[in-house]
């Protein structure tokens, strides 16, 4: 077994780990550091592959915009829910 072969099967033992570890994290940012993990694990995997479009494409899409936005949407979830909480604890005094 070469060094290259190896470093394919950490990759997509990696990406099995990542794949799975995603659907038991507790909090929603957890979740988005392990997708773009997962995405910069499959990047990697499509270098050793010798497929460096789909690399470029990969980094680019899964790692870049699509976790960024991922980001930017937990980010706007909170903003909102921070708000809601607010508009609730105003109506609570209120009532009183």
């Amino acid at each position: 077994m070469t060094a290259t072969e190896l470093v394919k099967i950490i990759a997509v033992v990696l990406l099995i780990v990542c794949a799975i570890s995603v659907n038991f994290t507790k909090t929603l940012l957890s979740a988005v550091v392990v997708f773009m993990t997962y995405s910069s694990i499959m990047c990697v995997t499509w270098v050793l592959l010798e497929s460096p479009d789909l690399a470029i494409t990969e980094a680019a899409v899964g790692a870049g915009i699509s976790s960024t936005l991922f980001l930017v949407t937990l980010r706007k979830i909170r903003e909102t829910d921070a708000e809601m909480e607010e508009e609730m604890s105003t109506d609570a005094v209120r009532e009183d």
